[in-house]
């Protein structure tokens, strides 16, 4: 069976590269005597268990640092509060490329993205909530039943990640990804689209709650891919650091998921 998952692809193809490239049974002259580098031991396989802990980690991480920057920003100058919102911006940005494409599996680089986005995610969350009461904790809510919905699915087979079923998720993630980027664009320029509408005033119309809808599916459905990459990860045996790579698309993907919903939820004040 194929793996879905690019990065396991990858490392089970050169895997199975340096398997056929070896002898079995065979012993470089010398080997055992005094003084020979004897060959490393292979390092512990990646467990269910050891993906669940890392993101764990990862959500501590990001709600200290979310609650941090609710109550201690907003009391800093607006110069202050104001830097660390665009350069968590960019660095959350900047970093979640990085990892996701040099496929890094250092667990400081995918912590300090963690701590990133947490105090991105306390800055914004605390304007929310002063115009919106309680739609923090509505949108957590959402998130993580979202989220377990998914896991039950997914655990009880009727979502599974096929071929066709990854085109057609990773195809619309990156649909509605560049849509939005347009549409920031646009509305940098003075001409929104209307696909989403910033700030936390006026009225909504019917579009951009349609577009987060869809934003809320299509980023429910990239645990299915998850699932099944931290799946696929056990099964073949990929070294324990991938843990927290596979942590990290979780998080990922709760973030986003919070932000469409957290988003959503404000239309509906509205």
């Amino acid at each position: 069976m194929r793996s879905s998952n690019p990065v396991l692809t990858t490392r089970l193809g050169e895997a199975a590269r340096q398997e056929r490239s070896g002898s079995v049974g065979y012993a470089p002259p010398g080997y055992g005597a005094p003084g020979y580098a004897q060959p490393q031991a292979p390092s512990r396989m990646m467990t269910m268990d050891d993906v669940v802990v890392r993101t764990v980690m990862l959500l501590a991480l990001t709600g200290v640092a979310g609650a941090f920057s609710w109550v201690v920003l907003p009391a800093s100058a607006p110069a202050v509060m104001a830097a660390a919102l665009i350069g968590s911006m960019i660095a959350g940005l900047v970093l979640g490329l990085v990892i996701s494409f040099a496929r890094i599996t250092n667990p400081f680089v995918i912590s300090l993205y963690a701590i990133v986005e947490g105090v991105l995610l306390g800055v914004v969350s605390r304007f929310f909530e002063e115009r919106y009461s309680g739609i923090v904790v509505q949108a957590v809510i959402g998130t993580f039943g979202v989220f377990a919905i998914m896991a039950v699915l997914y655990k009880m087979r009727v979502l599974r990640a096929t071929p066709r079923f990854t085109r057609g998720v990773i195809g619309a993630l990156i649909g509605v990804v560049i849509l939005g980027f347009v549409n920031w664009i646009s509305a940098m320029l003075g001409h929104n689209l209307g696909l989403v509408q910033y700030g936390v005033d006026g009225k909504v119309g019917w579009l951009p709650i349609v577009f987060s809808l869809v934003c809320i599916v299509v980023g429910a459905l990239t645990f299915i891919l998850d699932f099944d990459a931290v799946e696929q990860g056990v099964r073949y045996g990929l070294p324990e650091r991938y843990a927290w790579y596979c942590s990290f698309g979780l998080l990922v993907g709760l973030i986003f998921l919070y932000w469409q919903i957290l988003r959503l939820l404000s239309y509906l004040r509205r």
